[in-house]
């Protein structure tokens, strides 16, 4: 094993990482925003809402996120042929970005909905009682005692989605693991390259995972 020739590869693992990191953080906020509208939907009064919402959750979360990429990748650009009567190809990065929100969003609704159901329904009727309508009473009451409450968690979801960013692979985007395996293959030093690929993905995702729990902790107090 010779892990000299990593050092001069940085600057090209960092721009993988890069990519890898900007796809975490784009589908983290994207998922929460969308997975939020979805929890509210399920928890609505109206039942074709909450119906289409439950649909939605239920879809993506029975199928594996490799066929979302796959799907968007290959099929989207179909779609909007179809529609537009023109090529427009999205490209790799926005199509992985897309995946990643639909599907995350579904994991994110679900704990957005466990966090709201957590907050006493009697702050609810406190807020109505004060003349607060269903929207005031969620932005300003409910919403921020809920996100408080399900920090770690969506922490953790958001530690699943950075190690599934590896999945990009498929449709040839440069992130940090395809970054590491295309220069070890290019040296002739695949396994080394891919061991450090995995001791860091080991260290993000160790490092992300205590600080998890020493939220949890916190916030239990």
């Amino acid at each position: 094993m010779d892990f000299s020739a990593i050092v001069p590869a940085l600057p090209g693992l960092w721009d993988g990482m890069a990519m890898t990191l900007q796809l975490m953080v784009m589908g983290i906020i994207g998922g929460v925003v969308l997975g939020t509208v979805l929890a509210l939907m399920r928890l609505s009064h109206n039942k074709l809402l909450a119906n289409i919402a439950a649909a939605y959750v239920n879809y993506f979360r029975s199928i594996p996120l490799l066929l979302v990429i796959t799907w968007f990748y290959f099929a989207v650009p179909f779609i909007l042929r179809w529609i537009t009567g023109e090529d427009t190809p999205i490209g790799a990065f926005t199509s992985c970005l897309v995946a990643f929100v639909m599907f995350e969003a579904a994991y994110f609704c679900e704990i957005v909905r466990a966090g709201i159901q957590a907050i006493p329904r009697g702050q609810m009727g406190a807020a109505q009682a004060l003349g607060m309508n269903y929207g005031q009473t969620m932005r300003l009451i409910i919403l921020p005692q809920a996100f408080r409450k399900m920090t770690p968690l969506l922490l953790q979801q958001s530690i699943i989605l950075f190690q599934d960013t590896s999945l990009v692979y498929t449709v040839g985007l440069m992130d940090f693991l395809n970054a590491a395996r295309s220069r070890g293959d290019i040296i002739g030093q695949p396994h080394e390259f891919l061991i450090f690929a995995g001791l860091v993905y080991f260290l993000i995702s160790f490092s992300a995972s205590l600080l998890v729990k020493h939220l949890q902790k916190r916030l239990a107090v």
